[in-house]
Formats: C-alpha cells, sequence, structure tokens
C-alpha cells in the first residue's frame, strides 16, 4: 500500500504542552506536506522551539512536564506506546542555533551516525560522506581536506557540517531552530540556498533568527504567538496579506 500522496507527512493535532505551572503550547492543530519549507516563526518565547522538539521527542526527558494531542508522522503516532524512539530520531534530524561540531575532523563528524548505527562499508561511508557535503553545500569547500579538524571551519561551515551531519542518516525530516542567528549574510545565503534544494528531498521546518527569512524561505508558514497558533498558510500569503491583525501587527513590525 502506497502512502497517499495528498496525506500530511506531519499531523500536529490539538497539542498543549506544559513545563510546571506554565502553559508553554496551547491546543497547535497544523499539518505539515511532504517536502515543503515550513516556517514557524513568532516573538522569543512563542514555543516555537517546544514545538519543534516535540516533533522528535527531545522533551521526553525533561522533568515536570505534560504534554497532551497527537502528533503524527505518515499517519503514524509518534507517541504511541512501543515507538522506537532512536529509529525516530534518526528519521528527523534535527540542527540548533549553535553550530556544534563534534571533536575530531570533518569526516568523523560526517560519518558519526551511520557508524554508530554499524555501517562499516568504506565505499559506502565515502559516498555517504561527499553526498552529505554535497547537499549541505559544503563539499567544494572541504573535500580536499575532510581529515581537518572540524573546529578550524568557519562559523557558517560549522553550521553547514551540522546539516550534513544530520543528512548522513539519511533522515525524512529536518528541523532547524535558527540555524543562521550566530552567521554573515553570505554563511547566511549558503544555508537558505542548500535548503531550497534540500527541501526536493526531504520535509523541512525551520523556526528563522527573522521575519525577513521567514518570508525569504518558505512555502508554507504559522505564526506563533504566545503558545498559540494565530494563523497559517501559504508563506505568499501570510507575509503579504495576512487575515489576523496580530501577524499583521507582526510581520510589519508594530511590536516582536
Amino acid at each position: 500500500m502506497t502512502l497517499d500522496q495528498a496525506q500530511p507527512k506531519i499531523q500536529i493535532q490539538n497539542v498543549s504542552y506544559d513545563y510546571g505551572d506554565g502553559n508553554v503550547l496551547r491546543d497547535i492543530t497544523l499539518d505539515i506536506p511532504a517536502n515543503e519549507i515550513t516556517v514557524l516563526f513568532g516573538p522569543a518565547g512563542s514555543g516555537k522551539t517546544t514545538l519543534l522538539r516535540l516533533i522528535n521527542r527531545l522533551n521526553d526527558l525533561v522533568d515536570g512536564t505534560q504534554m497532551s494531542g497527537k502528533i503524527l508522522i505518515d499517519g503514524q503516532d509518534i507517541y504511541a506506546p512501543g515507538v522506537n524512539v532512536p529509529h525516530l530520531r534518526r528519521r528527523v534530524g534535527m540542527v540548533f542555533a549553535l553550530p556544534l561540531p563534534l571533536p575530531g575532523t570533518i569526516r568523523e563528524n560526517v560519518l558519526y551516525g551511520p557508524k554508530l548505527a554499524g555501517l562499516q562499508d568504506r565505499r559506502r561511508l565515502d559516498e555517504i560522506l561527499a553526498h552529505s557535503l554535497q547537499q549541505a553545500a559544503l563539499w567544494e569547500e572541504v573535500k580536499d581536506r575532510v581529515d581537518d579538524r572540524a573546529s578550524a571551519l568557519s562559523g557558517g561551515q560549522q553550521q553547514r557540517l551540522c546539516i550534513a551531519r544530520s543528512l548522513a542518516l539519511e533522515p525524512e525530516i529536518l528541523l532547524l531552530d535558527e540555524p543562521t542567528s550566530g552567521l554573515d549574510p553570505i554563511s547566511t545565503h549558503k544555508v537558505e540556498t542548500s535548503l531550497f534544494e534540500l527541501c526536493e528531498n526531504y520535509t523541512i521546518i525551520i523556526v528563522p533568527h527573522s521575519v525577513q527569512q521567514a518570508a525569504r524561505v518558505s512555502d508554507r508558514a504559522a505564526f506563533v504567538l504566545m503558545g498559540e497558533l494565530v494563523e497559517e498558510g501559504l508563506g505568499a500569503d501570510i507575509f503579504t496579506n495576512p487575515t489576523d491583525q496580530r501577524t499583521e501587527d507582526y510581520v510589519t513590525g508594530r511590536f516582536g
């Protein structure tokens, strides 16, 4: 049986999330289509990063939290009993705002996940190394020095290395939490350009570092404010003709 092409890749259904006495997310319902870039944007502290972390269950070990609702990937509830969480996290890669290369070389960084999963074939590992770096728009810059220390790369290169490290596990979904927040404009442009190419093969959700970036990269966009989903739709519509006054106020800089 093949997956219905009309079915969203990710379905977030009535998700609420509490941390201690605080309500971080309130009744979020959102469909994420496959092979598109969906942007979650809004002021700091609105719950965007929390929602990302729930999609690959990074919050599982956080004490004092409670989630209700469902998150489905390809129609399957990822919080159902018996779900293999390590396998889920291989399907759903995540890149954080601060580039965090592992100690060691560029090669060791990219191949850490595949080797940990038991892959030993040298030819296959070399293929993964080149392909992942190409997808992250880094190969041409490092192909002759993949055995150099990753720490010697620039900040922008380190962030693209972290993207390559996630891609080496061949995920289906890529989550990016402000991946260009500390980068210069040239590095930011390279990361954004790579996203447009990646969405041909991956479903991408990004928390952007600015409204301008959100407008540049989004196929679809969702405005999150104080834990609530205010408005979602095509990026072209959200940023040029929003239907909710709060969205318009935010994208035009009246607050935030």
